[in-house]
């Protein structure tokens, strides 16, 4: 699978590229928990493993390197289970002078060759219209009325103390449980159009200001990818930066380090691209029908 990875994008002009694991800063995100360590020299200094390669991706981007891909280990604390592993391996690329759709039909091509015909014909289709036949509610408008009374009906009222007034949390909440599970059923689904305050990276809709350019790939339920037509505006991505960092608090979450490379990165010059990660370790169990994630792993974290 690697193999046949490294050969698709080397036939494209796509340049490899490495990263460091190890960060002076980590993403916002209130929905990830972050591994760190200390690194002992004169003083001590705390640093955070990488949940994604993306921000140090971004600044190649940013100095010039033209489209490029990675394979590499990400971390994520407190996740473990049937498609959870903490550490894992990532495959993320940026195209060049690539929006949206450009980079769907890319990573389309790019699943049908892996898949040998496993695969069935690719679907798209918009969150919106997703949400709203499995849930009968307006993922862009939120009312808390609507939202609890659907809550309430599926018998999943602890939806309602645990996402309280929080739109995006909600949404998280309905698509993973009520959603997602009938997404690909024996075929790739792509599903674009993502509600704008689920998006932190990604730019806004430039025709819907409440739908940002994002999608997210799924196969039988299980999400395998998440792409961006990417945020170029420094100060757009610092105020959202600062958006989660501020629910993070609120949630009695982990204190993180906001990326100022990034900030600077994005202020001199992102090109125009869109960038997608999609985890290999979920593929590689579609590919050999494996059941569990530490079927496909060498050593598990139990066996680490």
């Amino acid at each position: 699978m690697l193999q046949r990875i490294r050969v698709f994008f080397a036939q494209r002009n796509v340049l490899e590229v490495e990263t460091p694991l190890l960060s002076h800063a980590c993403g916002t995100e209130p929905q990830l928990a972050f591994f760190t360590t200390t690194f002992e020299f004169s003083t001590s200094e705390k640093l955070f493993l990488q949940t994604s390669p993306e921000f140090a991706m971004k600044r190649l981007l940013a100095a010039g390197s033209g489209s490029i891909y990675q394979i590499c280990k990400a971390f994520r604390n407190s996740e473990v289970g049937r498609f959870h592993n903490p550490e894992f391996t990532m495959l993320e690329w940026y195209r060049v002078g690539f929006d949206l759709n450009d980079l769907m039909n890319e990573v389309e091509t790019l699943f049908v060759e892996l898949s040998e015909g496993k695969f069935n014909a690719p679907q798209r289709k918009s969150y919106v219209q997703v949400f709203a036949q499995y849930t009968d509610l307006n993922a862009l408008e939120f009312s808390f009325d609507a939202y609890s009374d659907f809550a309430i009906k599926q018998e999943m009222s602890e939806a309602i103390t645990f996402c309280e007034h929080n739109h995006a949390l909600w949404l998280d909440y309905l698509f993973s449980f009520c959603v997602q599970p009938n997404l690909g059923k024996n075929t790739l689904c792509l599903i674009y159009g993502y509600p704008a305050c689920q998006s932190a990276l990604a730019r806004i809709n430039a025709e819907n200001s409440l739908v940002a350019d994002r999608f997210e790939v799924f196969f039988n339920g299980v999400e395998l990818g998440n792409g961006f037509y990417e945020l170029k505006d420094s100060e757009e991505q610092n105020r959202r930066f600062e958006a989660e960092i501020h629910t993070r608090k609120t949630q009695h979450l982990a204190n993180v380090v906001k990326d100022e490379h990034l900030l600077s990165a994005l202020k001199s010059g992102l090109p125009d691209c869109a960038g997608i990660a999609i985890g290999l370790d979920r593929l590689l169990m579609i590919l050999t029908n494996a059941d569990r994630i530490s079927d496909v792993l060498s050593f598990d974290i139990e066996r680490a």
